[in-house]
């Protein structure tokens, strides 16, 4: 598959209807994380201030591309009870609803009859995939890009099948 010169934040920004994100995984180990989790994991407290250091850069990208009518969902398929990971994810969500993303959750056990692709991925416009590839521990190992229709096609479906049966953020209780 071809490497995309661009960044995700040009990606985001060259977006003109659509992004779209799905996340399979119970664990990240992202490093620009790493550091917040272990503080949440301590105290229990997770920065949830749009405009803070942290998050500001996402809530503004995500904003101007809402703003230009650009549609950002993020599904994320889940295994119940969840992991302290996704307690953490599900703590921060309500930023990035505030920035004008709409997030939804899926118990993995809803999503056993669903043709899923082997990795997360963000797909811009239903034509450009851009694969997330991590290690078994969570690690960011890279990414790939496609515009392969056979693929966008997989992650179009694949996506929209979750989106239908997930939960949206604000009616989604952690278990």
């Amino acid at each position: 598959m071809p490497q995309n010169p661009l960044s995700f934040d040009d990606l985001i920004e060259a977006a003109q209807r659509s992004a779209v994100h799905l996340e399979m995984r119970d664990q990240y180990g992202i490093s620009d994380e790493s550091e917040g989790f272990r503080s949440w994991l301590r105290t229990g407290q997770r920065d949830t201030d749009p405009a803070s250091e942290s998050w500001a850069p996402w809530v503004e990208l995500i904003s101007r591309a809402v703003s230009r009518g650009v549609v950002v969902r993020r599904a994320r398929i889940i295994s119940e009870p969840v992991t302290d990971y996704i307690r953490y994810e599900h703590g921060g969500t309500g930023v990035n609803v505030t920035a004008g993303e709409q997030v939804r959750w899926l118990p993995r056990r809803r999503a056993s009859d669903i043709a899923l692709p082997g990795n997360d991925f963000w797909l811009f416009d239903d034509r450009l995939i851009r694969w997330n590839h991590f290690t078994g521990d969570g690690a960011w190992a890279g990414q790939e890009f496609t515009e392969a229709p056979a693929a966008t096609k997989l992650c179009t479906d694949s996506f929209e099948a979750v989106w239908s049966r997930a939960i949206p953020h604000d009616q989604y209780e952690i278990r």
